[in-house]
């Protein structure tokens, strides 16, 4: 049997306007196993970003619990959430978030700054070749291909060898070539073992995951596996 990684219990995260509350999330149940590759879906508004923020330890719940490796990290103070997000957690996004006139190397190896990670560089080497950038280690980010740039981001995201590849919306800047290239990459992430979180709003990418959850207005109405 698979081990839970992450356990969802009456989660909400909720935001008070005047005598009003407004739920982005309600009440939501929740577990993700060691080594899945989950798609989360839903029409803007649905709760997807904040269930992905919630996740990677960049906002708190309102209620409920979050737990990570069995560990309640739903409440966790400000230093003790970053050393889990810096270790534990790999983030993509879809505006990519490099460092424009840094090289290639130097973005990859941005998270170990506060790590005690060690032999970080030949790390970052291997991992710029592993996304199929050997040649451009030296390049200045603003000098890449959007797919480039993503894969520079995959890579950035895996130097602290994290157990989780939070991913929003990958591929919204890309075409559908690079699209395909940087879900492959994905998916090879996904076979050594690691859990990859993908959100998107696009079904084709979707397809990619082996388990679907959609979301609406805040609760889950979808939940399918491959089998």
């Amino acid at each position: 049997m698979p081990n839970p990684l992450i356990e969802i219990n009456n989660l909400s995260k909720s935001y008070k306007n005047g005598g009003e509350t407004t739920f982005a999330i309600k009440d939501l149940n929740l577990q993700i196993n060691e080594g899945e590759f989950v798609a989360i879906m839903g029409p803007s508004g649905s709760g997807k970003s904040t269930l992905m923020h919630i996740l990677g330890l960049l906002d708190k719940p309102t209620s409920g619990t979050y737990k990570l490796n069995g560990k309640n990290v739903s409440r966790l103070k400000g230093s003790a959430q970053a050393k889990i997000r810096n270790q534990e957690i790999g983030f993509v996004f879809q505006q990519f978030n490099l460092l424009a006139r840094t090289s290639v190397l130097d973005n990859v190896l941005l998270p170990t700054i506060y790590g005690t990670k060690k032999n970080t560089v030949t790390d970052a080497k291997k991992l710029i070749e592993k996304v199929g950038l050997k040649e451009k280690t030296r390049n200045k980010s603003n000098q890449l291909s959007g797919g480039q740039i993503q894969r520079v981001a995959i890579a950035r995201a895996l130097i602290m060898n994290p157990s989780i590849v939070l991913a929003d919306e990958p591929t919204g800047n890309l075409d559908s070539k690079r699209s395909k290239e940087i879900m492959d990459l994905f998916i090879e992430i996904n076979k050594e073992g690691r859990t990859v979180i993908l959100i998107t709003h696009e079904d084709e990418i979707a397809q990619y995951a082996n388990r679907k959850i959609i979301l609406k207005d805040g609760v889950i109405i979808s939940d399918e596996t491959k089998l």
